[in-house]
């Protein structure tokens, strides 16, 4: 049976290369009893692929049931895929069966497996490698020959690395992965399955087939139809349903779907990064204009000091306020600040600080020069007393020690 014969058989529409690939595997893999894992996003037609499989294998006379693993509670997960023993948990009246053992022969397809809680994902996995396993509340082993075929529209690769998903589990069930594409990246076929659905609408519901104009396919081909084939199907219905106009325009296609321009803008990933380094760079512009900002108040308040040191100065100290918000003040003594009467400018230790002065200094931006000059006014503030030096920096002896031997102190 060819590509043809089995679009035919199980209503498969399109010509897509992806679509055709997706095919020829499922076709060659079926006549095994190898485990295959099929992915693909929700609504792009991971079940008519399992019953595909099952159906050209050699079980296919045997039983097939799909399980959604995700509709399943996770208290009663295990009861419904391995049975249980009466009386095992509250509510089990009599003993039952589970799908495995139902199903032994046949095919049994795991909608979702990545719902699957941890626990359950450890039985799979026997019944995978030995095709045993155990009812809940016995202590029987239990043999079965079931093929698996596994369903996820998630990444079950990064669900490992989330240890969401067992690995071991992951790579049994990923024996042949088969990836079904969604229906944007097909795009040539969105018409062709509109088209094949509009008319089975229109035979159902007894009304006459609509057209389609050029504006409204490039509308059908334009979208991302995150739901893929079961969306469009539903939005195909509704149009069958309820226009009474057969000539379908763009505006009409763009009234039955949840249009939203920004899924079709190109590069999308980039832009967002694009926008996070510009917001990075914004903070980082905030905290140096910031810091700007308080470097010229600091040294406006040292320059009004300057010009008027009586005002900034009290009993002979720094007034307090003019640096509250920067650091606290130094304490010195009489002898070590006074004014020069004359000059009207502050002295320090014996210099006179004029404003002609205090604009020539020029900040230096060594770290070395800078450590040196504070072990050394920490040094001659505790009269060479190292252990008390080393605490007024908040670095240990040792460590004060060593610098002072670095900077030849």
């Amino acid at each position: 049976m060819d590509a043809q014969d089995i679009k035919n058989r199980f209503g498969i529409i399109g010509n897509s290369a992806l679509l055709n690939r997706a095919i020829e595997i499922a076709r060659q893999v079926a006549p095994t009893d190898i485990s295959v894992l099929i992915t693909g996003e929700s609504g792009s037609g991971k079940e008519v692929f399992s019953h595909i499989i099952h159906q050209m294998s050699t079980r296919k006379h045997g039983p097939f049931i799909a399980v959604n693993c995700g509709a399943i509670p996770e208290g009663t997960i295990d009861s419904e895929l391995f049975g249980h023993e009466k009386g095992s948990f509250t509510g089990a009246h009599e003993a039952r069966k589970g799908y495995f053992e139902v199903v032994n022969g046949g095919t049994i397809f795991l909608d979702e497996v990545a719902e699957l809680p941890i626990g359950t994902q450890a039985r799979l996995l026997r019944v995978l490698e030995s095709g045993e396993y155990l009812r809940v509340g016995s202590s029987k082993v239990q043999k079965t020959a079931v093929r698996i075929i596994a369903a996820t529209n998630v990444d079950v690769y990064e669900a490992v690395l989330k240890g969401k998903f067992r690995e071991d589990l992951y790579y049994r069930l990923n024996t042949v992965p088969l990836k079904i594409p969604s229906l944007r990246e097909r795009k040539e076929d969105i018409y062709l399955i509109f088209r094949k659905f509009i008319a089975d609408f229109a035979d159902k519901y007894h009304s006459p087939l609509v057209q389609l104009s050029d504006e409204a396919r490039q509308v059908l081909s334009n979208y991302d139809w995150p739901g893929n084939v079961r969306q469009l199907k539903n939005i195909a219905e509704q149009i069958a349903v309820l226009e009474k106009e057969r000539d379908i325009s763009g505006q009409t296609i763009l009234n039955y779907i949840p249009y939203d321009k920004n899924r079709n803008l190109p590069m999308r990933i980039q832009q967002d990064a694009k926008e996070q380094d510009f917001s990075e760079r914004d903070i980082l512009y905030k905290v140096l204009f910031d810091m700007r900002k308080d470097i010229s108040e600091l040294k406006t308040a040292v320059s009004d000091i300057v010009r008027d040191p009586k005002a900034g100065i009290q009993n002979g100290e720094l007034h307090p306020q003019l640096f509250s918000n920067y650091v606290q003040p130094a304490q010195h003594n009489e002898s070590a600040l006074n004014f020069d009467p004359m000059l009207n400018t502050p002295i320090y230790n014996g210099q006179n600080y004029s404003t002609t002065h205090s604009e020539e200094v020029e900040e230096t931006l060594s770290l070395g020069e800078n450590e040196t000059e504070l072990i050394r006014k920490a040094l001659k503030k505790h009269k060479g007393k190292r252990k008390n030096a080393a605490a007024e920096l908040g670095i240990s002896e040792r460590t004060l020690y060593r610098k002072i031997k670095e900077y030849n102190l």
